[in-house]
């Protein structure tokens, strides 16, 4: 674990920056240099007079250089996020990230392979050490797991079970990460899956994983698919799809989709519609990304795609992001010798900043089960 023999400054040293973000970490429940697990710890009080500017992109910042510490990173955030402060974040770069969300499109073909380089790319051995056993990098479902490993299978069996799949079908994965979806499908339910992502590293592995399966993986970007399937799924690669490209994204399906087919939308979600995204986020961990609102996911789909199925299980990616940074923190030492101390705080922020807004219920994790409104009997969701 990344360690800093710097000792906190005392609530006495610290200079008249302390008075302003004092009286707003109040709000919270959290002291500067208190005694909780979630108060912050001041190193290097130059942070305060960023933090007064800077917002959320300050905070982050500040904590990979070390000039901070808290016991409880997400517990830190559910209770920022939780409390008044929250709502009245108006820090420059947090409008500055709307408004490039509202004027251009952050994720158009040209930037679309992007992402896959800065994040999937960074390296495999960082996801083989934090992820479950079948590397699935998307929410956990734990209604009835108590480990990574099965809340993870758990949820491909909930994704298999909702689209009814049966041996012969031709499935189209979009955005199919390391193939755990299309080895499953394939193994399990006797699928032929394609799947296709803009990380070469994911390509490569997954061809690895999955020799022998029925199964191909291509290094496309989604606009790109035009044959037709007996169903679809996307497992968190809506986000990083962009407001003004939702409706291209539901073109896709139209296209792809049979009379008969469904299709299985599992996305983040967010509470409000407005553009844009956390400027700590855009810049350190998922670049030009855009959590999704149910009011725009559902402008995008009228009028041709049907709702059969809208669930949410947004609490349990508090509990799966956990679980990813205690396989990461312990598996650490291994990773250092390739990667930074500051790699190390940047992805430990990233973890559990996400599990402490899941667990405020800032972010939500929605399955649209969705259709072409061709069946006359009504979809039950399995009970699972």
């Amino acid at each position: 674990m990344a360690d800093s023999s710097t000792k906190p400054v005392t609530n006495g040293t610290m200079g008249i920056a302390s008075r302003p973000v004092q009286a707003a970490l109040d709000q919270a429940g959290i002291v500067l240099n208190g005694p909780n697990p979630w108060d912050i710890q001041i190193k290097d009080e130059s942070m305060l007079l960023r933090l007064l500017t800077g917002g959320s992109l300050a905070l982050g910042e500040s904590y990979m250089d070390g000039k901070w510490e808290v016991e409880q990173l997400d517990e830190m955030i559910h209770r920022l996020l939780r409390s008044p402060l929250a709502q009245k974040s108006s820090y420059l770069p947090q409008l500055w990230m709307r408004l490039m969300a509202i004027l251009f499109n952050l994720q158009k073909q040209s930037r679309a392979f992007q992402v896959g380089q800065e994040h999937y790319d960074l390296g495999n051995d960082i996801y083989e050490t934090m992820l479950d056993r079948r590397m699935v990098y998307t929410c956990g479902y734990w209604r009835n797991a108590d480990t990574l490993d099965q809340a993870q299978e758990d949820k491909l069996e909930l994704v298999c079970r909702k689209l009814d799949l049966k041996p012969g079908m031709r499935v189209l994965d979009i955005g199919c990460g390391w193939g755990s979806f299309a080895e499953y499908a394939a193994g399990k339910y006797g699928c032929e899956v394609v799947g296709v992502t803009v990380s070469k590293e994911q390509v490569e592995l997954a061809e690895e994983r999955c020799a022998g399966l029925p199964v191909s993986f291509r290094l496309q970007d989604y606009r790109a698919v035009r044959e037709q399937f007996d169903a679809i799924v996307s497992l968190g690669m809506f986000e990083h799809v962009g407001h003004k490209n939702y409706r291209t994204f539901m073109e896709v399906l139209l296209r792809c989709m049979k009379p008969e087919s469904l299709a299985m939308l599992h996305t983040i979600g967010k509470n409000n519609s407005l553009p844009g995204v956390d400027p700590w986020i855009a810049r350190y961990i998922f670049p030009n990304g855009e959590i999704p609102s149910l009011r725009r996911i559902s402008h995008a789909l009228e009028p041709e795609l049907m709702v059969e199925d809208l669930h949410n299980f947004g609490p349990d990616y508090d509990r799966t992001l956990m679980s990813w940074y205690r396989n990461f923190d312990a598996g650490w030492e291994k990773l250092r010798d390739r990667y930074s101390e500051r790699f190390y705080r940047m992805w430990t922020y990233y973890l559990q900043v996400c599990a402490g807004a899941f667990r405020a219920r800032d972010l939500q994790l929605w399955q649209f089960v969705l259709s072409l409104g061709n069946s006359p009997t009504t979809y039950r969701r399995p009970d699972f």
